[in-house]
């Protein structure tokens, strides 16, 4: 699990490398002389992180022969998985921006991915449920992941260091939504 970061002073050789890097040699410490790692930097690190596990997604849709569907919309068929959610919950479970939602939602229904459906109770609002040929497709890229997650976690101390970075990326979500809801300093 743990990467090779590159040598302190050594000049990178690429950008995955510069991207193994502690940030701004010469920035911010604290007392112990420590580099202060902030949230812009975290934030960065998880957008690279996002991008990487999306190109990840798009080599195992190409294995699979699926050139109907693109990473990101893979990520709303996981987001809706076996519920059945309106367009509004499911923009509110996976943050997704409304337009951008609209458009991969349309592309999924065209492809047979997503059902769309008016609420018996509300005929504006669309009801989304994925259909046999999404849950099978989930299924797969789900049994991909199990088997690299075996294959890259080998032993007790990597399933804690995994916990341990999910809690933490949970703990900065909350963190952040509290600031949005209540302002700066919480």
């Amino acid at each position: 699990m743990a990467g090779n970061a590159a040598s302190p002073g050594k000049t990178p050789e690429n950008e995955f490398d510069r991207d193994l890097m502690p940030p701004d040699p010469q920035g911010s410490h604290d007392v112990a002389g420590d580099s202060i790692i902030t949230h812009l930097e975290i934030a960065r690190l998880i957008e690279r992180a996002h991008r990487r596990f999306l190109d990840l997604l798009r080599m195992e849709l190409t294995r699979l022969s699926t050139d109907d569907i693109s990473p990101s919309q893979v990520m709303l068929l996981f987001t809706i998985g076996a519920d059945e959610l309106s367009v509004r919950d499911l923009l509110e479970r996976g943050h997704y921006l409304g337009s951008n939602a609209s458009y991969n939602l349309k592309q999924l229904v065209d492809a047979g991915y997503v059902n769309r459906t008016a609420s018996q109770r509300d005929r504006r609002s669309a009801r989304l449920r994925l259909t046999p040929k999404a849950v099978e497709l989930c299924d797969r890229i789900r049994a991909i992941h199990d088997s690299v997650h075996r294959q890259n976690v080998r032993d007790d101390a990597d399933a804690r260091d995994l916990v341990t970075a999910y809690n933490v990326l949970r703990r900065l979500e909350m963190l952040w939504t509290g600031s949005l809801r209540y302002g700066e300093g919480n």
